[in-house]
């Protein structure tokens, strides 16, 4: 299942030469300082935070404010930060929420929302003493409960959604692969605007205030090709290097359209855009797990089998998922594939807080037994590394028609096919086809663009301030004077065009 578009519902290093390969201890944590920091005031904000005990957190930071220490100092800034954007996402009262769901269930009263919440189905955290409900419910509602399930159904208020005919899709792949020998098939040809909005007096801006966009952009990659960029506004857009190589990458693991432009009027809108063309085939390697060899493993896959903290972490709980995932099983690629049943039947899809206050992917996956499609691809990855199987992230969009969406997955290494896609959030297909019901372990559909090559990695050039996503990059990153400005200060607009391929003869 994919992230969901905030407008549907709706700083780093510098660049490295081998961003992917490089060490565990220098790869980039994909987290802020708030999660990483050793600093014991930091420590101790984010441990009130969790208790939610926002106001005493807040007080410490600001009595300890301004450390000697600039790595210390920015911690502390962070946590203020993480802190402000986690109110956010909890943000509805209990009236506001009971309105949001009467919406769909007209006699839903405060009973039911007590009930709901009691039984984990409605997400919500307790702030200062107070109960607050996750800004983007009752999403999670439809999802978990049987009884607010039903009775939007009974009260004919269930939405009615065109779906994209993917298995239709996923035969025509299979049966071209399959036909032709070629594991590259299927090319859907896209041409796409996407463009950032800041709104009227932005936080910071002031005439003449220097604003810098980063903009999502797609990988030359494999079955991804022909990548170019049409126009820019404005004009004199940078595009990060490409991501080359298939196991030391080199370039930007996370590729972006730079741009910038000074405020002239701060009460107006500003608005950075690219138009952009690339052509993306499914990819469907045979696999067969007779041919499936773990030998080979050389030192520069060492990187995708270790643990990268704060996001992948052998804990005790991973490794005892992973014991019950695969057994005794000693083969790689049947290893990949209990992972990513496992995956498919105890993660369930829900939708996520913003990445930037989630301590570990994994662990909130593995605690939880639920998350969104990054934090199931995550618990897929650490997985598979704590199992022997090198495995790495991937993300960008899901740019099925009717079914945009923001989207991560993840590569596994099994030899002799080399890097081969996973999809654990797309998981097992409901289809008596075998072959369909398992395409996303190993194979791909032709509607992606893949961005990111790497989670968390520097962009290009270096962003300073803490990203409003520090993990992944789909959005964009803006900054005004040098200070990040988050998201509930300025939107994406998103047109995908598509070419589709011709009929199968």
């Amino acid at each position: 299942m994919p992230r969901i578009l905030p407008f549907l519902l709706l700083g780093c290093l510098f660049m490295t030469t081998t961003t992917s390969a490089a060490s565990p201890a220098t790869q980039p944590t994909g987290a802020s300082l708030a999660f990483t920091s050793d600093d014991p005031v930091t420590k101790q904000a984010l441990s009130l935070m969790n208790d939610g005990k926002f106001a005493d957190a807040q007080t410490l930071l600001t009595t300890d404010d301004g450390h000697p220490d600039p790595s210390v100092a920015q911690a502390r800034e962070e946590m203020k930060e993480v802190i402000r954007r986690t109110r956010r996402d909890y943000s509805v009262s209990a009236d506001a929420m009971l309105k949001k769901i009467q919406a769909s269930i007209p006699d839903a009263s405060v009973g039911d929302l007590e009930k709901w919440r009691k039984e984990g189905v409605l997400q919500h955290r307790v702030i200062d003493g107070a109960v607050a409900y996750f800004r983007r419910e009752p999403v999670n509602l439809f999802r978990f409960s049987e009884d607010a399930i039903q009775r939007r159904a009974a009260a004919g208020k269930t939405p009615v959604r065109e779906k994209f005919a993917l298995h239709e899709h996923l035969a025509k792949v299979i049966a071209e692969a399959e036909k032709t020998g070629k594991t590259e098939v299927q090319p859907v040809h896209h041409r796409v605007k996407f463009a950032a909005t800041i709104a009227p007096n932005a936080p910071g801006a002031k005439s003449g205030s220097l604003v810098r966009c980063w903009l999502p952009f797609p990988q030359e990659y494999r079955q991804q090709r022909g990548v170019k960029l049409i126009r820019s506004s404005p004009a004199g857009a940078s595009i990060a290097p490409n991501a080359d190589g298939e196991t030391n990458i080199t370039g930007a693991p996370q590729r972006t359209v730079y741009l910038e432009q000074r405020v002239t009027d701060p009460s107006k809108p500003m608005t950075f855009e690219i138009e952009f063309e690339y052509t993306s085939s499914a990819y469907y390697p045979k696999l067969d797990p007779a041919q499936a060899t773990a030998a080979s493993l050389g030192a520069d896959l060492a990187p995708y089998l270790t643990e990268r903290k704060p996001h992948i972490v052998f804990t005790p709980e991973i490794k005892r998922a992973v014991a019950q995932a695969i057994g005794t099983e000693t083969n790689p690629l049947l290893n990949a594939r209990k992972i990513f049943q496992f995956v498919d039947k105890e993660i369930r899809y829900h939708g996520e807080q913003e990445y930037s206050t989630l301590d570990s992917f994994c662990q909130q996956a593995i605690t939880r037994r639920k998350g969104d499609c990054g934090v199931q691809a995550m618990l897929f990855i650490t997985m598979c590394r704590a199992a022997g199987v090198p495995a790495r992230w991937q993300s960008g969009w899901q740019t099925k028609p009717g079914e945009i969406n923001m989207h991560d997955w993840s590569e596994i290494y099994i030899a002799p096919w080399g890097w081969i896609p996973c999809d654990a959030s797309n998981g097992i297909q409901q289809n008596d086809d075998e072959k369909i019901r398992e395409f996303y372990l190993g194979h791909q559909d032709a509607y992606r663009m893949i961005v990111n090559r790497d989670y968390g990695s520097p962009l290009v050039p270096p962003k300073h301030s803490l990203r409003s996503e520090p993990a992944d990059f789909q959005r964009g990153e803006v900054e005004i004077d040098g200070v990040n400005l988050f998201y509930d200060d300025w939107d994406i607009d998103v047109d995908f065009q598509w070419t589709p391929p011709p009929p199968a003869k």
